[in-house]
């Protein structure tokens, strides 16, 4: 048998995924690929009983409603977990009923799949109170747990990874909401405990090292790698080109995209000013989640300046030069990409910077910043700007819109430098984490 790898993965099974979503489902597919079996923890809202598999799979994938008193729930969480900590916390296997009609592209890849209800909710508040990680115990133990993000939570008999991709808590503390005491105290004892650090850039690997003092031969860096649908790739330039003009009434090649959560570190309020500075007519779309300290990107979102008015068939329309789209399901997010002029995402900082990747992949030309870990995610494959200054990516985003060589050249380049994040590679890099880790224990 080979060897079982857990994960956690709640966040997979949510209608609007994350990157931290996306990262785990990669790290399921990796793992596989490398001969392991990878299992699921999860950690639900609502409490599932096992012993009803239909019901129990049903209630996993239900449309999660919000609480009718939010705040009070942390201190749910935090009674919770202290009246549960010296009775330990025990996730029960979900029986696999296969009731639920998923798309191709979202099909499961782990096998074993363990549910809490409020787990990680629980084993916060247990470190929060009591500064020690929560012991989980399982059914059947797996050879080793890989937490897809800082989890302050060991399982009962089996060594553990964690993935740290970035500190923005700690260098940027005025653009996060995190509780920056926790997570100073959480990665103290993550770096001191975990039996291996992984992280996702060089840039984070140094500076987990500098502001940590974790020794190089406890922490690995395996980048990342992208899982674009083979059905999306198969798509014709004709097909793709309908669908954005049909779907989204824009004209391919013919916008810029920004994608991620509308959130301080996104730097998109100073992207839009670019952009208006610019003097681009071609419309910037901004797609993602609402985020949260977000009044300002919405202000210039909405700006009256974007705002025109069309003539067509006697019929007057609206026209915006700025759109947001709050969601897309990853196939349409995909097809939105591929036709985008370029994809403009001068983030402020990124552990690894996942669309930057997914563009290359795609031959989606691309501007980024010259900060943190994008330049050595995007190399010489994209134009690098100061996402501090206005003007700079202005200039830039000019030289994109007159520019028609410059494209086909960052096309080309794009592509080259995504190959060094191929799946083949992030497989390898994985499985050497992994073999050091297990050794005897690795079962071919």
């Amino acid at each position: 048998m080979p060897a079982s790898i857990l994960f956690d993965q709640s966040n997979t099974v949510y209608r609007m995924g994350t990157g931290i979503a996306t990262y785990a489902r990669n790290l399921a597919v990796a793992a596989d690929q490398c001969g392991f079996a990878p299992q699921a923890l999860l950690s639900t809202d609502i409490k599932i009983d096992p012993r009803n598999p239909v019901l129990a799979e049903v209630q996993l994938f239900d449309v999660r409603r919000g609480s009718a008193l939010p705040w009070l729930d942390p201190v749910r969480d935090a009674i919770a977990g202290a009246v549960r900590a010296p009775f330990g916390y025990r996730p029960s296997l979900l029986p696999d009923a296969g009731v639920v009609m998923r798309p191709p592209d979202d099909a499961p890849t782990t096998g074993r799949t363990y549910i809490g209800n409020k787990l990680f909710e629980a084993v916060r508040a247990h470190f929060y109170i009591y500064n020690r990680f929560a012991k989980v115990r399982l059914p059947e133990t797996p050879s080793l747990f890989h937490a897809t993000h800082p989890l302050p939570l060991r399982i009962a008999g089996c060594p553990s990874v964690v993935t740290i991709h970035d500190l923005v808590p700690l260098r940027l503390p005025h653009m996060t909401l995190d509780n920056k005491r926790y997570f100073f105290r959480l990665i103290q004892h993550l770096v001191a405990k975990a039996d291996h650090i992984v992280t996702v850039s060089e840039y984070s690997r140094r500076d987990i090292i500098s502001l940590f003092g974790v020794p190089e031969s406890r922490i690995s860096n395996t980048y990342q790698a992208v899982t674009i649908p083979a059905r999306a790739l198969a798509r014709t330039d004709a097909e793709v080109a309908d669908e954005i003009t049909n779907l989204f009434e824009l004209e391919p090649g013919g916008y810029y995209l920004f994608i991620g959560a509308l959130e301080p570190k996104k730097n998109v309020s100073r992207l839009i000013d670019a952009y208006a500075a610019s003097g681009s007519r071609r419309p910037l779309i901004v797609a993602g989640g609402a985020g949260w300290q977000n009044e300002g990107d919405l202000e210039r979102i909405q700006d009256i300046r974007f705002s025109s008015y069309r003539v067509s068939d006697n019929t007057i329309s609206k026209v915006r030069r700025v759109r947001r789209i709050p969601y897309l399901p990853s196939g349409q997010l995909v097809t939105l990409m591929r036709g985008a002029r370029a994809l403009l995402f001068p983030s402020l900082f990124e552990g690894f910077g996942l669309p930057v990747l997914e563009a290359m992949t795609l031959g989606t030309p691309v501007l980024t910043s010259n900060v943190t870990s994008l330049p050595e995610v995007a190399g010489d494959a994209a134009l690098l700007v100061d996402p501090f200054n206005v003007a700079e990516m202005a200039a830039a985003i000019r030289r994109l819109d007159n520019d028609t060589d410059l494209l086909s050249e960052l096309s080309s380049r794009g592509r080259v430098q995504a190959r060094l994040y191929s799946m083949e590679n992030y497989v390898s890099r994985l499985a050497e984490v992994y073999r050091g880790i297990l050794g005897s224990r690795v079962v071919a």
